[in-house]
């Protein structure tokens, strides 16, 4: 049987106290749905998971997922579910030096839809030097030379009118190249 592997990447868990979702919960989430091989990486919301299924959707994998989430826990996360090789290709395209950077300083945003042109018209790029951004294949690659935390275009990035209606959720380097890693 040819297994598939998968990367969900929740978001908004366990920050502040809020929205607690224990690693060991969500990996029997995951095995519950019918996944096999389910790993978890850190607190903030990424597992890892293979599925037997013959070409599976996943936007009906994050469906599913988000379905199981709110019947366990109480409350609704926005989950994307993306595979290895989109992944692989995410890394592969980023237009910045990924490896001579330090994770916390290049993010990528996945985006559960392509972002049109549009959504960004009303960010002033280079007003936010050092910072930059560019858009990729469902994903905004941000680099924050101080960090996420500290990034005024992060929060330019995050404005409705770049982000409403389309589930968004970020990743810091280290993290994107961790789940290349499980998923490969």
């Amino acid at each position: 049987m040819t297994t598939k592997k998968f990367a969900a990447l929740l978001r908004g868990i366990n920050v502040g106290g809020a929205r607690k979702v224990p690693m060991a919960e969500l990996r029997q989430v995951l095995e519950g749905l019918g996944h096999g091989d389910v790993q978890t990486y850190l607190q903030s919301g990424n597992a890892v998971f293979s599925t037997a299924r013959t070409d599976p959707d996943p936007a009906d994998l994050a469906r599913e997922l988000e379905a199981a989430i709110e019947a366990r826990f109480g409350f609704a996360v926005p989950c994307l579910v993306v595979d290895g090789a989109y992944l692989r290709a995410v890394a592969d395209a980023c237009p910045f030096p990924a490896a001579e950077l330090e994770g916390k300083q290049l993010h990528a945003t996945f985006f559960s839809e392509q972002p049109g042109a549009e959504r960004f018209a009303g960010i002033d790029g280079p007003s936010y030097l050092p910072e930059e951004y560019r858009v990729g294949d469902r994903v905004v690659y941000l680099y924050a030379p101080d960090g996420l935390g500290r990034s005024k275009l992060a929060e330019a990035l995050a404005r409705p009118a770049v982000v409403r209606g389309i589930d968004v959720t970020s990743r810091n380097w280290n993290t994107v190249v961790k789940l290349i890693e499980l998923t490969g």
